[in-house]
């Protein structure tokens, strides 16, 4: 580690000039401003950490800065130049180039294929081997070690991402904008990577690393900047900062001053949920869950904190019966359902709000009355011998309407037109009109108005006397205000628990992000 802060600090690397500047920059969706009136500054030969919560705005900036999304108001400069990008190709003409967490490849191309696919004829060599003998020497030069000749499906994860990161170089990039870039790679492969992003600040590119991982924005960026919920919480040169006075700056201290009364005094019952020892496999091969122990019990409120992909998702799932762990075991009111799957889990008393509401929290082509009754349409009364009847329908529709003042719907009208306030509180009037032991909530209130969110969490809060609820958010002030206990997920493991009178925001905040000292014996109980 030392060797890399020696390398990063090196004086003579950074400019002193700054190369691309930004002056408040203001971007609003819905009349709703995702950035407000930001400042960020980039200088050459310098990796500039970009942190932030989830919705902070961090995407926002750098969509703009790319050319995808135009400013309401505000700057951009690139060398004291003020520019005005039209598109992501515009932006690449004047040197940004992103390369985003999700790439953006051809399976079936080679390797050279994809680097000069979307660009004009005029600007790329005229054969296919000119175009392999560049890449070649552009990979040998940097660091990126790959095979222009072989096709994207046969490289590894890593060897994609340093796909991408050629194609913007290959286009001239001298600012590269790189969007969380080692979520998806394991750790020697993010030593590789930085190997090559050290290559390219040394030969006077400049980098912006959008990440949530505090230890390796520490280790490898010359200065970090810091949003918060739209605007510039601070700028500071790393070499000056600590994780902690980051972590400050990134989730504040507002939450516990804000706290409400949500979290009282009251009975705590039985276990409703319990997880063992349990291990969930990912999408991409690697284990998205490490060896999660913890219990939700009747009155009790669990939140779940952590930045998004950390495994809270394939928690969420494997809990709701979507997938199968690897290893450990899952009690839902007594009731083994480790293996049980979506539907035998909800009958053992689960109660589940995803995180997508439209693609699998409701059935977007269908109207309120008959989403309403998604998990009961088969029993009486809503159905007889086989037969639905719509009055019964029409009637738990009307009566849970009012019960959670879901607004907006007309008898017939498909849900995909509703809000999305009333489209949380539908699933959360179907979920909880069952007789249910425990409620998994995932981001309840993300994307809804202050009067919709507070109602959610209302409800949440009323259900806590009639069962368990397990509540996942990237929001901490929300997680905080809610919660009886709360855990904190990193890299896959449950790295901190907190009860609600001993809540020390600094340490979640380091936990979050990497830094904090995690306790490897944890499990929520009371």
């Amino acid at each position: 580690m030392a060797s890399r802060r020696n390398r990063r600090r090196d004086p003579s690397r950074v400019n002193s000039a700054t190369h691309l500047e930004v002056r408040n920059l203001t971007k609003s969706f819905y009349g709703v401003p995702a950035i407000d009136s930001v400042d960020f500054d980039l200088r050459g030969g310098e990796i500039h950490g970009l942190l932030g919560e989830n919705g902070a705005g961090k995407s926002t900036l750098c969509s703009v800065l790319s050319g995808l999304y135009k400013p309401n108001s505000g700057t951009v400069s690139i060398d004291g130049q003020a520019v005005q990008f039209r598109s992501p190709q515009d932006a690449s003409n004047h040197g940004v180039g992103m390369v985003y967490q999700h790439f953006r490849l051809v399976d079936s191309f080679t390797v050279a294929q994809n680097v000069v696919l979307g660009m004009h004829k005029r600007q790329r060599p005229r054969s296919m081997r000119q175009v392999e003998s560049m890449v070649a020497d552009l990979a040998e030069e940097f660091g990126l070690h790959v095979n222009p000749t072989a096709s994207i499906w046969q490289l590894s994860v890593g060897e994609q991402q340093r796909v991408e990161i050629l194609k913007q170089l290959f286009r001239g990039a001298r600012i590269l904008i790189l969007d969380e870039p080692t979520a998806v790679l394991a750790a020697q492969e993010t030593d590789r990577l930085f190997e090559a992003v050290s290559t390219m600040v040394a030969k006077g590119h400049s980098v912006v690393l959008v990440s949530h991982k505090m230890a390796e924005t520490m280790a490898y960026t010359d200065r970090i900047t810091v949003l918060r919920r739209g605007v510039n919480a601070g700028s500071v040169t790393t070499a000056d900062t600590t994780p902690a006075e980051v972590a400050r700056m990134m989730f504040g201290d507002s939450a516990a001053a804000e706290r409400t009364n949500f979290a009282t005094a009251h009975d705590i019952g039985e276990p409703v949920l319990s997880l063992s020892g349990v291990s969930v496999q990912g999408d991409h091969g690697l284990m998205a869950v490490d060896d999660a122990s913890f219990t939700v019990r009747r009155g009790q409120v669990v939140g779940v904190a952590g930045v998004a992909g950390n495994g809270q998702r394939e928690l969420q799932e494997v809990i709701a019966g979507l997938r199968t762990p690897v290893n450990g075991t899952i009690e839902i009111a007594g009731t083994d359902c480790t293996t049980a799957g979506p539907k035998k889990t909800a009958q053992a008393g689960l109660a589940y709000v995803p995180e997508d509401r439209l693609g699998v929290g409701l059935a977007p082509g269908l109207p309120l009355e008959h989403n309403i009754v998604l998990k009961s349409y088969d029993r009486s009364p809503h159905s007889r011998r086989g037969v639905l009847s719509n009055t019964e329908i029409e009637k738990t529709m009307n009566k849970l309407v009012e019960k959670f003042d879901v607004r907006g719907n007309r008898s017939g009208m498909r849900v995909s037109l509703m809000s999305g306030g009333n489209l949380q509180k539908a699933i959360l009037a179907r979920e909880l009109n069952e007789d249910h032991q425990v409620l998994l909530a995932a981001a309840p209130t993300r994307g809804l108005d202050m009067a919709a969110a507070e109602a959610v969490r209302a409800h949440i809060i009323e259900e806590r006397a009639k069962r368990g609820v397990l509540v996942f958010s990237e929001d901490l002030d929300e997680i905080v205000k809610m919660s009886d206990v709360v855990l904190v997920m990193f890299k896959g493991r449950i790295v901190g628990s907190f009860a609600s009178d001993e809540l020390d925001l600094d340490e979640i905040g380091l936990l979050m992000t990497g830094s904090g000292t995690p306790d490897p014996a944890i499990q929520a109980s009371s």
